[in-house]
């Protein structure tokens, strides 16, 4: 397939943490007729990447990849490499170390598949006194019963979330990018031409061309090429066949006094993978971000079921609630988390740091992003040619709640899948 002109239109449905990367990415590669659209000033509320921190640990490849080790680790060294140099990334990324660690022993043991072949970067930490070790006197004040794992100094560490996004944003804007945001933005529908035209192989089903593609308000646009990269709310467009569902997780804030804040400055990013993880405190609302670690939330959207039986191809009478069946999720904004999601920040508090465990939250809130099976990206073209009827349309979703730190490497994915050379 031949690569797009780069004065073809571009259109990106999404302003959020890929949305802004693709964008920037582009414009810096010489497409000059790029659009953005969003129903919300950038970046949105219910964003995950809307944030302010998340944890970054730098990787590479290696030469014994596996094909879907080879995916993540060419993701992970290009955003290492720009988390590291990038003017726009690297002034958002704070490399104050890592410690991971683990409670149960079937988690130590994932941890130590993590590392393998790595260990020597890593330091054990399996004693209270090791694991308050790992950071200033007075900051780890817990007991750490049954805590085992790994702690290294350098090649890891957090960065600012919500300042990349704005940052890479206006940089695409200053190189000509248009962003189009609240109600003229908020994408409402992809206008296909003739959907499931059959093919000439029997069974076979031909994806209509994208035609357009309309806002709330009525607004209709067209593009040689569009991109859905709008994370969570990509799932309430496109039928993706339940490869793709809306989650969402927990976060709250602690407000540190100035000296606390103090203490706390350059600390390694605390996690355990069955608990939950905290960094550093914003260094201009003094606010430490707790999160507790589970699999997520959905909000079901759910669909009558014929005489109690399930509608969703391959899962016999699973997944339904009496006569409905869960079919999808919808994202929704709410500065408020469940009260058992706040019991299991509390419990990680009073494990680690037991004198911030009576404070109130600050603030606290779910952020949505797109899960999908496998937790890797799904990133290919839904309809590859464009003609005289209308355009193509290549997703670039399922961040699955780890993938902040490919921010920077995904809009040089994109670039390739557009025929464009990444600069």
């Amino acid at each position: 397939m031949g690569g797009a002109g780069k004065k073809d239109s571009v259109l990106i449905i999404g302003g959020g943490t890929w949305g802004c990367s693709i964008a920037l990415e582009l414009a810096r590669n010489g497409y000059g007729n790029v659009t953005v659209l969003d129903g919300e000033d950038v970046p949105s509320s219910i964003a995950a990447g809307n944030d302010l921190n998340k944890i970054m640990e730098e990787g590479s490849q290696s030469e014994d990849d596996t094909d879907v080790a080879y995916a993540w680790n060419r993701l992970h060294d290009l955003c290492t490499t720009a988390w590291l140099n990038d003017p726009i990334y690297k002034p958002h990324y704070h490399r104050t170390g890592y410690v991971m660690a683990a409670s149960s022993d079937a988690a130590y043991k994932t941890l130590l598949e993590d590392i393998s072949g790595h260990e020597h970067e890593y330091q054990k930490v399996e004693s209270t006194e090791q694991f308050r070790s790992t950071m200033p006197k007075g900051v780890l004040t817990g007991d750490f019963v049954g805590w085992r794992g790994f702690a290294k100094s350098g090649g890891a560490g957090w960065v600012f979330a919500r300042g990349a996004i704005i940052a890479a944003k206006r940089e695409a804007e200053i190189l000509g990018v248009r962003f189009i945001t609240g109600q003229q933005g908020l994408v409402s529908e992809l206008l296909f031409s003739d959907e499931a035209k059959r093919g000439e192989q029997k069974g076979a089903l031909k994806q209509g061309s994208l035609q357009g593609v309309k806002s709330i308000n009525g607004t209709v646009y067209h593009a040689h090429t569009t991109i859905l990269a709008n994370g969570a709310n990509a799932d309430g467009l496109l039928d993706l066949k339940y490869q793709l569902r809306p989650t969402a997780w927990t976060l709250a804030h602690i407000k540190m006094t100035p000296s606390e804040a103090g203490l706390y400055k350059d600390l390694p990013v605390l996690f355990n993978i069955e608990k939950g993880f905290f960094m550093e405190p914003s260094a201009e609302t003094h606010e430490l971000k707790i999160c507790d670690e589970h699999p997520g939330y959905i909000n079901p959207v759910y669909r009558e079921s014929p005489l109690g039986k399930s509608l969703v191809q391959g899962q016999g009478d699973g997944d339904h609630e009496g006569e409905k069946i869960i079919i999808g999720s919808k994202p929704f904004p709410r500065q408020q988390i469940p009260l058992e999601s706040e019991e299991r920040v509390r419990a990680f508090l009073q494990e680690t740091m037991p004198h911030l465990a009576p404070r109130p939250f600050s603030f606290a809130r779910i952020c949505w992003d797109a899960d999908t099976v496998d937790r890797m990206p799904l990133i290919d073209w839904y309809t590859s040619e464009g003609n005289a009827e209308g355009g193509r349309l290549l997703l670039a979703v399922g961040g699955s709640g780890h993938c902040f730190k490919t921010m920077p490497a995904m809009g040089q994915v994109v670039l390739e899948f557009l025929g464009g050379q990444s600069g």
